[in-house]
């Protein structure tokens, strides 16, 4: 599986705005609805499906980096937004340090193959620092999407 897979190339951000943990969640289900993938009506209860998912811990995994996901009755396959925080959110991340990458995923209530799989892909993507600076550096969405597809590309 590759990040593209999941991501749509519209639902990318090289810019985020927010400043806490629930409206960045906010702003990346934004992007999902700018992209087409999900529908404006579905925006709250998504947003509530995610921040019921980070009462049960934060999805904040360290290294500036979050992955809020979670399962929903509001799509019909795994899809996933992407944005990047110039300055940094705090996100109850497990090294108690700020978040700047962040990963949206959103999965139908019956899938747990994808989802898992995209968890793993993400996760072992991000583990490499030049990867992550690199993202973090990026001055536009475009920038952004290209750095993902040849990272997807490098590591099969």
């Amino acid at each position: 599986m590759r990040i593209l897979d999941f991501l749509n190339e519209k639902a990318v951000s090289s810019d985020l705005k927010s400043k806490d943990k629930n409206s960045v969640i906010k702003e990346l289900a934004d992007l999902l609805i700018k992209s087409g993938q999900l529908k404006p009506k579905d925006r709250d209860p998504v947003v509530k499906v995610l921040l019921n998912r980070e009462a049960l811990g934060s999805t904040g995994i360290g290294q500036g980096i979050a992955i809020p996901h979670g399962k929903c009755e509001y799509v019909s396959e795994l899809i996933g937004a992407f944005g990047v925080s110039k300055s940094g959110i705090k996100f109850d991340s497990l090294d108690g340090e700020p978040a700047y990458i962040f990963f949206l995923l959103l999965a139908p209530i019956e899938s747990s193959g994808p989802h898992l799989k995209a968890l793993a892909r993400i996760s072992k993507l991000l583990k490499d620092k030049y990867f992550r600076d690199s993202l973090k550096s990026a001055d536009s969405e475009k920038t952004l999407v290209k750095i993902i597809k040849e990272e997807d590309i490098r590591r099969v």
